[in-house]
């Protein structure tokens, strides 16, 4: 039976969760009360650093989740988006409009990868 990895596992929930060359990233947030640009930002910098501590990399991402408080800030989290995936490895992708844990959050992002 494969082993599961937790990274960052907290009291209620782990940061990412591996099994059987598959990690699933928990909802990633930027800094409260920050703009749609700079809360992007933040969680790509995040998926990143939590894609190679899973052994992984955003060319292995196979699906993407992305919420926003106001799909009116769907361009401006796009702009940052479409500089940060690259090129040839896009993911399959949803973008929706949601309330999130605070009105301070205005992005979250939900990943699923596969190990490298």
């Amino acid at each position: 039976m494969a082993e599961i990895k937790r990274i960052e596992c907290g009291a209620r929930m782990s940061e990412a969760v591996v099994y059987n060359g598959l990690i699933w990233l928990a909802g990633q947030v930027g800094a409260p009360g920050e703009s749609v640009t700079a809360q992007t930002k933040a969680i790509l910098a995040s998926i990143d650093q939590l894609l190679a501590e899973a052994g992984s990399d955003k060319t292995r991402i196979l699906s993407a989740q992305i919420w926003l408080t106001d799909i009116a800030d769907f361009a401006e989290m796009n702009a940052v988006w479409d500089a940060w995936v690259p090129a040839g490895h896009c993911p399959a992708r949803a973008t929706g409009e949601a309330r999130l844990a605070t009105p301070d959050y205005r992005v979250e992002i939900i990943i699923t990868a596969a190990q490298a």
